[in-house]
This record gives structure tokens, sequence and C-alpha cells, in this order.
């Protein structure tokens, strides 16, 4: 796969996404405390016979976290790598728990919205200057 930038203008819109949510990212984020047990109240991880990347807490970090480190600057393959965390392996069903007190929807919902504005959606990976 070809690797492509994100022009100016998408980045922008992506790092205001982040940045409306910098804090609840951040502290979340350095508050996971990487014990999987969010993992048994998603049932897409007990569907894919306990496969760890299908865990909530990795999905989150994986997805909001590598956007938020990289401030949207990922190749189509990493886009396509992420995209697959917060979509194919999340159906956002809002029932994951993490006992520590992580939305790890709104974060899941924050990749989500990083996404659209970069025109990566569900089912394709695209963009708006492709």
């Amino acid at each position: 796969m070809s690797e492509r930038t994100t022009d100016a203008r998408t980045l922008e819109r992506i790092t205001r996404i982040v940045g409306r949510r910098k804090t609840m990212i951040g502290l979340s984020l350095k508050a996971c405390a990487h014990c999987a047990l969010c993992a048994d109240s998603c049932f897409k991880y007990r569907q894919s016979g306990r496969d760890p990347s299908y865990t909530p807490s990795y999905k989150a970090i994986g997805s909001i976290g590598v956007i938020r480190k990289r401030k949207g600057r990922l190749s189509d393959e990493e886009w396509e790598r992420v995209r697959e965390l917060a979509w194919d392996k999340c159906a956002l069903c809002m029932r994951c728990y993490c006992p520590i007190g992580i939305s790890i929807p709104s974060l899941i919902a924050t990749a989500r919205s990083a996404f659209r504005e970069r025109e990566v959606h569900r089912w394709s990976i695209s963009r708006r200057d492709a």
C-alpha cells in the first residue's frame, strides 16, 4: 500500500478534535492499568475466542492513543490498522466497563471522529484529497 500524507487542513481538523478532548484522552491513557478487566464486558472480545486485540483497552490505546501520539500523521497502512480497531473490532455498543472509570466508548468515538475528518469510514479507506 502506498504511503500518502494527510493534507494540512485535515490534520488541523484532526488536531482540533483530539485537542478538544486532550485532557480526557491523556488522563485515560495514563490511568489505564492494562489489567484487561474490561475484556469480558466486550461481546466482540468473547466472540473472537478471547483474542487480545479485541480487548476494549487495546482498541482505545491502539486507536486514539496512536492518533494522538502521531498527531494524525499516519500512513495509509497505519490508518487502516487503526480503522480496524475502531470500526471492525468495536461495535461502540457502550457496554465496555473499566473498573478505574475510563470511558472507553468516548475514546473510541473520538478516534472515529478523527477518521471521519480524513474520510476514513468503516468499510473502506479513502481520503478527501485522493
